[in-house]
């Protein structure tokens, strides 16, 4: 855990002063009594105790979040933020720079994987440009937060002053308050960026202070000599930035991603509006790991959605003690694995709300 000190090195430099501070100061532990009422009702449903394992676990802490006896789960949506890399053009990714604009038009189109998943949950896919190389029209379901056009190669300098950090992580603040105000009470956060697991990955050896080879991944699926020249990437990158013992924003900044940091921001804005979030893969949870560095207690407002083939992935989650719901061997990224643990936490808070109580239905209590 990390104390005051951390979270004050952490959010040093330029920006707007005081929204990440303000959304931090606001962010409490959910309240023990809460976790309490849920147990007691879901004992006394009509099963045997704890037998619907995570999903009870899934609503106690739906229940505690929300500091509600019924909780609305209200309307659902997935954040997809989309940024570019500098760092891609190190031959770390088996696609080009192009696919990141590519990829957003067929989000908008509704015709990605993350846009069919959603639509079998029941949430809205809300497409954001934060750091997207290119300018990309006005759409219907674009929204444009452009802090950069695509960041900086970490290889050479640092990929964001920590004035565009900032502004990326206000961003995904922004974008958690306005769907907040609009209704929503279960969101995901997903991500588009060729070069983004690379920026992950190193994110999270620097901040965890893990070598790259624990933590580095094929990503899109590079293998042999790429999967050796990425490792060697995340490792001289976190090594020429000199990030040991850095904080959370300077190792945003220095090797992270526009979208990364939107995730890190919608995480807090969350927490603060006390509204679970579902995480997606490497990359989301980067942003997730970038926000419990500022501020620890955000993990109780994370659910893991599920966890991917990336070993950076298992480790973040690890080091944050999230467990994931789901282990399907899915390493997409898109927010897709973190809208199908949306309906896993769904569940949970419906078989809570809508099951009956021994009383109600009549039925004799077991005597183990």
């Amino acid at each position: 855990m990390y104390g005051p000190r951390e979270r004050e090195a952490g959010l040093r430099g330029k920006g707007s002063p005081g929204i990440l501070e303000e959304v931090i100061a606001r962010i409490r532990s959910p309240e023990g009594h809460w976790f309490r009422t849920a147990r007691a009702r879901l004992d006394n449903l009509t099963k045997p105790p704890g037998s619907l394992g995570r999903l009870e676990e899934c609503a106690a802490r739906v229940v505690a979040i929300r500091g509600e006896e019924m909780p609305d789960i209200g309307r659902k949506a997935v954040f997809v933020f989309a940024g570019d890399h500098g760092v891609a053009e190190e031959g770390v990714s088996g696609y080009p720079r192009e696919v990141t604009v590519q990829m957003v038009s067929t989000f908008l189109s509704g015709r990605a994987a993350v846009n069919v998943l959603a639509k079998q949950v029941g949430a809205d896919v809300v497409v954001v440009d934060v750091g997207v190389a290119e300018d990309l029209p006005p759409t219907e379901g674009l929204v444009r937060e452009k802090v950069v056009y695509g960041t900086r190669n970490f290889l050479q300098e640092p990929a964001m002053t920590e004035e565009e950090a900032r502004r990326s992580m206000e961003v995904g603040v922004r974008c958690t308050e306005e769907y907040v105000a609009r209704g929503y009470r279960l969101l995901a956060v997903g991500e588009m960026g060729i070069g983004n697991s690379t920026a992950a990955s190193a994110v999270a050896a620097a901040l965890l202070g893990r070598r790259a080879e624990e933590v580095v991944g094929p990503g899109t699926g590079v293998r042999g000599d790429r999967l050796a020249k990425k490792v060697r990437v995340v490792e001289e990158g976190v090594r020429r930035h000199g990030l040991e013992g850095r904080g959370a924003m300077e190792v945003l900044a220095a090797v992270g991603g526009a979208e990364i940091g939107a995730i890190a921001g919608a995480v807090l804005g969350a927490a603060a509006h006390r509204v679970p979030v579902v995480l997606d893969g490497l990359i989301s949870t980067a942003g997730a790991l970038v926000a419990w560095r500022l501020c620890p207690t955000v993990r109780d407002y994370l659910f893991a959605g599920h966890v991917s083939p990336e070993p950076g992935h298992r480790v973040m989650l690890e080091a944050m003690g999230l467990s994931p719901l789901l282990d399907l061997g899915m390493r997409l990224g898109e927010g897709t694995g973190a809208v199908l643990g949306m309906g896993v936490v769904e569940a949970g808070v419906r078989v809570y709300q809508q099951m009956r109580t021994f009383e109600e239905a009549g039925v004799a209590r077991g005597k183990g």
